[in-house]
């Protein structure tokens, strides 16, 4: 499909702007590396000095060279075991920042009208309040297993089973962008999908508008919109 590049650092495919923002319902954010500026897991297992083997896994599965992403998710937590609800809190105030553009994004899409969804392969921990200081209508991730009695506020290297499954993987990033869509009486047509990892391609090939953030090579070449340079935000200028 031809590439158009609108303006610098902004590349289209498929489509010829302007859209109408208001023409859409609902808009899907993954949040690590997307709406934020952190993957949380990484930072989290440098807590425990397991950065750079835990970060390495990361990459490989956000560019989609992992083929089972909730063993992969499952190895990685698995070395966060004895990480403390502290070490947690200090990576939330001390390193988790809103990426550029974010919260102007969040604000024109709500001020058109739309419903903000939040999927991610990370823990509720940060998700919980992302969504509170965004203002997001919709969240769906992972939760980490807390120790309670003796070594009580530490991590257990597990997750918790929710009502809905295991973990938040692609699948299920596709399934409840479908489900929000139900929920909302829209079709998936009306949606828009926003993330940077392989992880992502499910939920955006649903959508009738997929954007890739700063992303992986195998993302950026099936996104409707590449953001290559510059803020979430940058997603406006294709909207009259």
């Amino acid at each position: 499909m031809p590439v158009q590049e609108f303006p610098p650092g902004l590349e289209i495919r498929g489509f010829t702007p302007p859209l109408r923002l208001a023409d859409f319902k609902l808009i899907a954010f993954d949040m690590d590396s997307t709406l934020i500026n952190i993957e949380c897991v990484d930072e989290i297992a440098d807590a425990v000095g397991m950065k750079a083997e835990v970060a390495a896994i990361t990459e490989a599965a956000m560019r989609g060279e992992i083929a089972d992403y909730k063993e992969s998710l499952r190895q990685r937590v698995a070395l966060l075991k004895g990480v403390t609800v502290a070490d947690l809190e200090e990576i939330y105030v001390q390193r988790l920042q809103l990426n550029p553009g974010a919260e102007r994004l969040v604000q024109a899409c709500k001020a058109a009208g739309l419903k903000t969804l939040l999927v991610s392969g990370g823990f509720t921990f940060f998700t919980d309040r992302i969504r509170d200081r965004l203002g997001i209508d919709f969240t769906r991730s992972n939760v980490l297993e807390i120790r309670s009695g003796p070594n009580c506020g530490e991590l257990t290297g597990r997750m918790v089973d929710q009502p809905w499954g295991d973990i938040c993987d692609g699948a299920e990033k596709r399934r409840m962008l479908l489900e929000t869509c139900r929920q909302l009486g829209i079709p998936p047509q009306q949606a828009i999908a926003m993330g940077d990892g392989a992880n992502d391609l499910p939920m955006m090939g649903e959508a009738g508008l997929s954007v890739a953030y700063h992303a992986k090579p195998k993302v950026r070449e099936q996104a409707m919109v590449a953001i290559n340079d510059g803020g979430l935000d940058r997603l406006l200028e294709v909207f009259a």
